[in-house]
């Protein structure tokens, strides 16, 4: 540290959001390592919850069914941005909530307002009790989950660009069959009554279509230094 800087930076909570594809989770990663903040990743509570009521046979088509299930699995994350996890129920299932059945499922789930306000109350606490500040990615933070956030990044990427980026995560997958899910998962998460996802008024686009990783992560860096500073 230079001399002369202050020895702790205020804490900073950052909001970042927008649709798959647009480089989220691997931006707020980087950032908060970065920076020395805590990261958590909300679609990966919402993939777990899912994860949860297909195991344990709930009717994902019922919403009655899935909200009177909705405070049953105990949910922990942990918010190391270089090594991230999740558990439910204390079964480690970072590799289980990622697989198709799961993601074709989590829109249904998330649409419940009582699991949203389940997850929500989650984030908030976990928000709350990180020390040095946080990078909390999802679909509805500066809008729902953490309105008062220092800062509030929305990434947006052309649906082509996504599905390119999305068909490489996933190994050889077909780019317009990815690209047709990518937007019908868009609308579905978009047109939903509660907590849509939505840009924040006071929110910064981002858009990453043309920008390397290293760039996007460079210029979020540099956005959250800036508000850092003015604190």
């Amino acid at each position: 540290m230079e001399n002369g800087a202050a020895p702790t930076a205020p804490a900073v909570i950052v909001a970042i959001d927008g649709p798959s594809g647009t480089g989220k989770s691997s931006t707020s990663k980087a950032v908060a390592a970065q920076l020395g903040l805590s990261y958590l990743d909300t679609g990966a509570q919402y993939r777990a919850i899912t994860w949860w009521m297909v195991n344990n046979g709930i009717d994902i088509a019922d919403p009655h069914a899935v909200a009177a299930a909705a405070g049953k699995p105990e949910i922990v994350s942990g918010t190391d941005p270089a090594g991230p996890t999740i558990t439910v129920d204390g079964v480690d299932v970072a590799g289980p909530i990622r697989t198709q059945e799961v993601t074709s499922k989590v829109s249904a789930v998330s649409a419940v307002p009582e699991v949203r306000a389940r997850i929500t109350e989650l984030q908030r606490t976990i928000a709350a009790a990180a020390p040095l500040g946080i990078v909390v990615e999802g679909r509805d933070i500066g809008t729902t989950v953490l309105p008062d956030a220092d800062l509030k990044i929305f990434l947006t990427a052309s649906a082509e660009a996504r599905a390119a980026r999305r068909s490489g995560e996933l190994k050889g997958a077909d780019v317009n069959v990815t690209r047709e899910a990518l937007i019908k998962r868009d609308a579905a998460d978009s047109s939903r009554k509660t907590s849509p996802l939505a840009k924040a008024d006071d929110a910064v686009e981002v858009d990453t279509t043309d920008l390397t990783l290293a760039q996007v992560i460079e210029c979020v860096v540099t956005l959250v230094e800036e508000k850092r500073a003015g604190k």
